[in-house]
């Protein structure tokens, strides 16, 4: 004779596994459709209701993966800063030479934007709002996910930065953000202004690149 509670047991073990899937499947389907439609539209401009339509769900369908807008966002955000992270990992594997990693680190940030940019954009250029209210003071990273791995990616170019000028170098953040910046400006331009007659682009890449080391070189330990 068959035990029920057993037999209960056994079906609820086998199905479980194929649920967790598929759940996650849909998870993965709706930052999908999600990431796309903020490329399109610019994230502050995206409802969860717009985002469960083009899914092929309902809003309350979307809840149970996500609570907000904010929240897929803020997923993305910290995918993309992770994605960006494993390139700069890879590269930093690469070129044991600091000198080199910075203009490869320069090279991996560039060719990040310009094959994901809707990842690029929900990092860089987020339009949803973001931050503590004002007056309020605690440690941001420690409550922002997204800040957090941004961080985490901007630290593989502050030690390449760090490695160089020696480690209690008080104008190493300095020089590491102003060369994030340089390129970071020429990635978002890539982005935003595609039919802006640009110059070719290795040439284009090479000679900003040229300007980080000929600034890098140019400080004086302090």
């Amino acid at each position: 004779m068959v035990d029920r509670a057993d037999f209960v047991r056994k079906t609820v073990a086998m199905i479980e596994p194929i649920r967790r899937a598929r759940t996650g499947e849909r998870r993965e389907q709706i930052l999908a459709v999600a990431l796309r439609l903020f490329g399109e539209r610019g994230a502050g401009n995206v409802t969860t209701r717009q985002i469960a339509e083009a899914v092929g769900i309902s809003q309350p369908s979307l809840y149970a993966h996500f609570a907000s807008a904010d929240a897929i966002a803020e997923e993305l955000c910290v995918r993309s800063f992770d994605t960006l992270q494993a390139r700069f990992a890879a590269t930093a594997a690469e070129y044991p030479d600091p000198w080199q990693r910075v203009d490869m680190l320069g090279r991996a940030y560039i060719e990040f934007g310009i094959e994901n940019p809707d990842m690029y954009r929900i990092a860089f250029m987020p339009t949803r709002e973001s931050g503590p209210p004002p007056g309020m003071t605690f440690d941001l990273a420690a409550h922002d996910p997204g800040l957090a791995a941004g961080l985490r990616a901007f630290g593989s170019l502050r030690d390449t930065i760090a490695e160089i000028r020696g480690r209690d170098d008080a104008h190493v953040d300095v020089i590491a953000q102003a060369i994030w910046a340089l390129v970071h400006g020429l990635t978002s331009l890539l982005i935003s202004k595609p039919y802006f007659p640009w110059a070719e682009r290795e040439a284009l890449v090479e000679a900003l690149l040229a300007m980080a080391r000929s600034y890098l070189a140019s400080q004086k330990a302090r």
